[in-house]
Order: structure tokens, then sequence, then C-alpha cells
């Protein structure tokens, strides 16, 4: 069984025993987490789409941890006004493990 959810302004594909790494949540690791937005659910041949979102159909998972990703290196630079700036950013994630899909 596979659903779509949305999380953080993005679309996930996930299955039960599926790791995503999803925007930063307000929840501890260890705790569970309810994502309520599943767009599609099915089952090989057997799909249900929302319109635009399920109402009876909900994912629940795990937090595993919460981080921060890789740094990556911004650079600004405005030509003929010797204006440059270099800036690193390390955006948040939390690690789920999705645990059961209820349709």
């Amino acid at each position: 069984m596979y659903a779509v959810i949305e999380t953080g302004g993005k679309q996930y594909k996930v299955s039960e025993g599926d790791v995503i790494f999803v925007e930063k949540l307000a929840a501890e690791e260890g705790s569970d987490v309810a994502f309520d937005k599943v767009l599609v659910c099915g089952d090989g041949s057997n799909v249900q789409v929302g319109s635009p979102v399920l109402s009876n159909a909900k994912v629940t998972g795990k937090v595993v941890k919460n981080g921060k990703s890789k740094k990556i290196t911004v650079l600004t630079y405005k030509p003929k006004k010797n204006e440059k700036r270099k800036m690193g950013h390390r955006q948040p994630y939390t690690k789920v493990e999705i645990v059961k899909i209820e349709a």
C-alpha cells in the first residue's frame, strides 16, 4: 500500500517502512506524527484520489531524528559596484519513518 502526502509545501510518495526527510516539524525525537493531508492512497488496482485530500485517510510516522542538512554556499554579486557577499546555509529537517497507512 502506498500514499501521497503533503507536508511542508512538498509532496511525498510513501509506503510502510519508508524513511523520508521532510521540512522541520515541531516534534521531539521518538514521538509520533500524523499526516492528515493525504492526496492519493492505493494498492495496485484499487486507487483512491482525493479532491483535493482524502477525508478518512491518515498516515502515521515516527520521528527518528531532527537535524540540519549539509552546508551550501550562497554567493551574491553586483557588477561594477564592488559588492559581493558569501554566505552559508544549512536547512533544518526531520527524519520520519512511516509506520502505518490508514485508508
